[in-house]
């Protein structure tokens, strides 16, 4: 039997998404190994985009593609220029004023944000099985994150407003990304996000890796979690949509749980594999769903 194109499609989708997961997760523990390293936040994010960027630019270069053009190139440029800068800078204000746990919570409310705002904009019906899947991913995020969920309204509203950039620029990409193409896309992006935390590391002063510790955590941030994460998340959405593809994120934060666990020796709480199954079993009920993106080109 000949298997179905669109089903097929999307079970790519799924497991690009994955791998995006796995990416973006294992962040967070490259970052601890750099800190304490003494690399800065500015300093190691302009390294991690200008690093990706680079890599991806010969990548380009090497398989001849074309460079975005025109409306879609100032699209992407801003996504990586302003959304990267503005969500980052919302976040790390958050934490500054409420607990990691909120923090992390109040960022996770982007795969119902997207959800709505995607059928707002299509003009579609929700239906319940996809709002479940998105309400039980929220309830498992909010078990896996754990810890205190205490913070002032300004950080709050930081929170809020991270999680508000990045459903725009997911939802942007949604549709920029299937004309410009997943690499092109994605290196305008990382070039565009290192040239704004490169100007705030000339203003401040750069705090560069100096051990080859330090190297190896920037290295994995730039290649496993900005190369192949943005890439596969842009795939991924392509075929899944922008509503599925962000909700299957929230496994990201059960990849960082297990690997804190692993390479840090982070408890993990009851709590918290609860949080896990239960954003696993909402995966499960998206994987499962009929409803499948037919991929641009």
């Amino acid at each position: 039997m000949t298997p179905d194109p669109l089903a097929r499609a999307r079970a790519i989708g799924f497991v690009c998404i994955v791998a995006s997961a796995a990416g973006f997760g294992a962040m967070p523990i490259f970052a601890k190994l750099a800190y304490a390293e003494g690399v800065d936040l500015p300093s190691m994010l302009f390294l991690r985009f200008a690093l990706a960027g680079g890599t991806m630019a010969v990548v380009m270069q090497w398989r001849a593609m074309p460079w975005p053009r025109g409306g879609n190139l100032l699209a992407l440029v801003a996504m990586g220029g302003v959304g990267y800068l503005g969500q980052s800078f919302c976040y790390f204000a958050s934490l500054q004023h409420a607990t990691a746990g909120l923090t992390a919570l109040l960022l996770y409310l982007y795969p119902a944000i997207v959800t709505v705002l995607s059928a707002a904009l299509a003009r579609r019906r929700l239906s319940a099985l996809r709002l479940l899947a998105v309400a039980a991913a929220l309830l498992g995020t909010g078990l896996a994150v754990g810890g205190s969920l205490e913070g002032s309204a300004l950080g709050i509203l930081f929170g809020v407003c991270a999680a508000l950039i990045y459903s725009i620029y997911i939802l942007v990409g949604e549709r920029v990304t299937p004309i410009a193409g997943a690499i092109p896309s994605a290196t305008v992006i990382m070039l565009s996000a290192a040239l704004s935390y490169g100007l705030i590391v000339l203003w401040r002063g750069p705090a560069f890796p100096g051990s080859p510790a330090a190297w190896a955590a920037v290295g994995g941030i730039a290649l496993f979690s900005t190369v192949v994460a943005m890439i596969t998340f842009f795939a991924g959405m392509a075929r899944l949509g922008a509503a599925d593809a962000a909700t299957l994120s929230t496994l990201e934060p059960v990849v960082t749980v297990v690997l804190a666990a692993v390479f840090l020796t982070e408890a993990v709480g009851g709590w918290q594999i609860a949080g896990g199954v239960i954003i696993l079993a909402a995966v499960i009920v998206l994987a499962r769903s009929g409803e499948v993106r037919k991929p641009d080109g």
